[in-house]
């Protein structure tokens, strides 16, 4: 009993320590806006974790859209109400699966890639390097990563539920023949701009900074060996995946939640 109490107790203080430097990290990195120069560099990390990440994100739309479209109109269809599937598709997309798959995604696909970069860089010793040359590798590095991903990731879960529309729209008036005036109307009348849209938004505001900040801590902190580098993308993937869905019930329970 008390070696299991005391594994615990361990597990607990590495926990600490873990978000201890984490914090320090992210305070580091993000204290004061970018500077020109580094705008560059922000730029840069957009178009690598943010358009790089479009293919996967537009053809898993597409996709989810269109079965979305399917379960809707024919379980609504039963009832009569196959006018409602606009409106619920909107609804489901832009409140929550819209932000949530896009963070998923985005985890797997740029979160895993900053990870095993800024690890790499790190095992070489590249960032003893620019500390020996006088360059701090946070704002140098880690900074513009975490910037790339806060402005990336809400544009990219705009594009996922506009795509997903779309492919809920090929589905439900090119196929099934919904009515195309139907569709868009309860759409149009059921969607609020900060009620729908604006809260999704701020979902994956938070999400970006969730998963930008466990990718770069995870790479940074990583041991400089093979075998640390393979655990910490592991780790990325798998803690923001668990937080991004925990978080996820937290702001829809304080958005939505009748108190």
């Amino acid at each position: 009993m008390s070696d299991l109490l005391r594994s615990i107790g361990v597990r607990f203080l590495d926990f600490l320590s873990a978000l201890g430097r984490a914090s320090l990290l992210w305070y580091r990195a993000m204290a004061g806006l970018p500077r020109w120069g580094d705008v560059a560099l922000v730029v840069k990390q957009i178009y690598n974790v943010g358009f790089m990440s479009l293919i996967i994100i537009v053809l898993s739309a597409f996709s989810i859209g269109a079965v979305l479209s399917l379960q809707f109109y024919t379980q609504l269809a039963r009832f009569g109400a196959q006018d409602a599937t606009g409106v619920g598709l909107a609804l489901v997309l832009l409140r929550e699966l819209g932000p949530v798959v896009t963070a998923l995604l985005f985890a797997g696909r740029a979160g895993s890639a900053l990870t095993a970069e800024i690890g790499l860089m790190k095992t070489t010793e590249q960032l003893s390097i620019m500390e020996m040359m006088g360059v701090d590798p946070l704002r140098r590095i880690i900074a513009p990563r975490i910037w790339a991903g806060l402005i990336s990731l809400p544009l990219l879960t705009a594009i996922f539920s506009m795509v997903a529309v779309y492919g809920g729209v090929v589905v439900a008036v090119n196929w099934l023949g919904a009515d195309p005036g139907g569709f868009w109307s309860g759409m149009q009348d059921g969607v609020e701009l900060w009620e729908d849209l604006g809260k999704g938004m701020v979902k994956s505001l938070v999400f970006a900074l969730l998963v930008t900040w466990v990718a770069v801590f995870q790479g940074y902190d990583a041991p400089p060996t093979a075998e640390g580098m393979s655990m910490a993308t592991t780790q990325t993937v798998v803690i923001s995946s668990v937080l991004v869905l925990a978080t996820d019930f937290l702001l829809t329970l304080v958005f939505y939640g009748d108190f």
